[in-house]
C-alpha cells in the first residue's frame, strides 16, 4: 500500500500547480452586461406546415377554442430570423454567452439586473445567485426569475471558459457519454393516420420516447374526451409495447376530466400525464395522482427549488419539470435534482432550450435525471445562429467537450447585429 509520504509527494505538485494556475488566471470581475440581438435569414424546406394546436386554458370559452386542425402542407421558402443572446463580459477578458433568450427575461436583465451585476466576481456563482434573488420584491417568480436564470446560464458558461471545461464537469463530470432525448411533438397532427405514421417513423430514428399534445379538453364534451382517449389507443399501437409515450394538456382541464381520461388510458401505459392543471392547483395534481396508476407530471413553470417541494412534499407529482430558463438557471436546477432524489422522483427538464438542461442532466445520476426534451420542430430551427446544433443522433445527444455550453454564434448566418436596449 502506498505510504503516506509518497502519496504526498504525488499530491503536492498537483495542488501547487493548480494553485499557480488559479494566479495566472486572477479574477474575473464583470465588466459589461450586453444582450445582443442576431439577425438573419432562414430557409425551410417543403412538408408539413406542423400547425395543430394542444388544449389551452381559454379553450374553455367557445369563442377561443379553435376548429378540427387539418394538417397541410406548406412549400419551401425563407424566413427572417432573429434571437437574441446574454453577454456578460470581464475586465480580464472572459466572456460568457447565453441563449437564445426570452425578450421578457432580457427586458428585466437590461432594465435591473445589468447595473447590479457589473463590478461583480464572475466566479462567486451561490452569492451572486443569492444576491439577485433578494434584490427584488418580485425576483420569487415570473420574467423576474427568468432573468436571474439567464444570467446564471452565462455566468456558468463564462466559468466553463474561465477553467477551460465543459459546464457538467463543473457540476461533478459526466454520468454517461450521451443523454437520452425524447422526441416532443408539439405542432405535429394528431389526425390518426398521420400520427401514427409519424410516431413510427421518429421510433424508427431512435425516439423511444415521444410526448404528444392533446386538443381537447372540457369545452368539447364527451367527444372530445373519446378523441382523446383514442390518440392513445392509436400511439400505442403504433409505437408498440418497447417505447414510451407521454402526454401534455398544457393546464387545459380539471380533476373530473383528467380523471375520466386517465382511468380509460390506464390500460395503455403512459409514461406520465403532463400539467393537466394550472400549477397553483396543488390538490388537484395530488388527487389526480391519487385516482390513477399514471404519473402524474408537472413543473416548467416552477419558479424555484420551494415550488418543487411543496409538490414534492404533498405527494402530488412522480415527475418534476423545472426548467432551467424559467426556474433559476442550472445553479437551481441542481439543487432541485437533490430535493426531487431524496422523494426518489425524477427531474426532466422542460426543453424551452436545450443547452443547460443537457449539462444538468449529463452530471446528475441517471435515476434521478433519465432524459431531456427535445421539441422537435421548434428546435429543427431554434439554433439557427450557432455553429452546433445540440442534436439528437439515434435519440441520444452528444456531450459537446467545449468549454462551457459550447455556444458559439455562427457569423456566415448573421446579417445584422446589434447591442439591445429598452428604456
Amino acid at each position: 500500500m502506498m505510504r503516506r509520504r509518497e502519496l504526498l509527494s504525488l499530491a503536492v505538485p498537483a495542488l501547487l500547480h493548480a494553485q499557480e494556475k488559479a494566479r495566472r488566471n486572477g479574477p474575473a470581475t464583470i465588466r459589461a452586461v450586453e444582450v445582443i440581438r442576431v439577425e438573419g435569414t432562414r430557409k425551410y424546406e417543403a412538408g408539413d406546415a406542423r400547425r395543430q394546436h394542444q388544449v389551452n386554458p381559454l379553450h374553455v370559452y367557445e369563442e377561443h377554442r379553435p376548429a378540427e386542425y387539418r394538417e397541410t402542407a406548406r412549400p419551401a421558402g425563407e424566413a427572417k430570423a432573429t434571437a437574441l443572446y446574454l453577454r456578460i463580459g470581464t475586465e480580464e477578458g472572459v466572456e460568457g454567452l447565453y441563449g437564445p433568450i426570452d425578450i421578457e427575461a432580457a427586458i428585466v436583465v437590461y432594465q435591473q439586473l445589468r447595473p447590479f451585476l457589473t463590478g461583480k466576481d464572475a466566479l462567486a456563482g451561490e452569492t451572486l445567485w443569492d444576491k439577485l434573488h433578494r434584490s427584488n420584491r418580485h425576483s420569487r417568480s415570473s420574467h423576474f426569475m427568468m432573468a436571474i436564470s439567464a444570467v446564471d446560464n452565462a455566468l456558468w458558461d463564462l466559468r466553463g471558459r474561465y477553467y477551460s471545461t465543459p459546464v457538467y464537469r463543473l457540476l461533478g463530470g459526466p454520468t454517461r457519454k450521451q443523454v437520452e432525448a425524447y422526441g416532443s411533438c408539439l405542432g405535429h397532427s394528431v389526425e390518426p393516420e398521420r400520427m401514427r405514421k409519424t410516431a413510427a417513423e421518429y421510433k424508427r430514428q431512435g425516439f423511444r420516447h415521444q410526448k404528444w399534445f392533446l386538443p381537447w379538453g372540457p369545452g368539447d364534451g364527451p367527444a372530445g374526451l373519446q378523441k382523446n382517449v383514442d390518440m392513445a389507443r392509436h400511439l400505442r399501437e403504433a409505437l408498440g409495447n418497447d417505447a414510451d409515450m407521454m402526454f401534455d394538456a398544457f393546464m387545459g382541464w380539471d380533476v373530473n376530466y383528467a380523471v375520466q381520461w386517465a382511468k380509460q388510458v390506464e390500460q395503455y401505459r403512459p409514461r406520465w400525464i403532463e400539467e393537466a392543471f394550472h400549477p397553483d392547483k396543488m390538490e388537484s395534481f395530488a388527487a389526480l395522482r391519487r385516482a390513477t396508476s399514471v404519473p402524474v407530471a408537472t413543473g416548467e413553470h416552477f419558479y424555484g427549488r420551494w415550488e418543487a417541494m411543496r409538490f414534492l412534499q404533498a405527494g402530488a407529482i412522480s415527475v418534476v419539470q423545472a426548467d432551467p430558463e424559467w426556474c433559476g438557471g442550472v445553479s437551481e436546477l441542481v439543487k432541485v435534482c437533490h430535493i426531487a432524489s431524496s422523494y426518489d422522483a425524477q427531474v426532466i427538464p422542460h426543453g424551452h432550450n436545450v443547452h443547460a438542461a443537457l449539462h444538468v442532466v449529463a452530471a446528475q445520476s441517471p435515476m434521478t435525471c433519465p432524459l431531456v426534451e427535445y421539441l422537435i420542430s421548434k428546435m429543427s430551427s431554434y439554433y439557427w445562429f450557432e455553429k452546433w446544433d445540440p442534436k439528437p443522433v439515434d435519440g441520444k445527444i452528444p456531450l459537446p467537450e467545449t468549454p462551457g455550453f459550447g455556444i458559439a454564434l455562427d457569423e456566415a448566418k448573421i446579417t445584422r447585429r446589434s447591442v439591445a436596449t429598452w428604456g
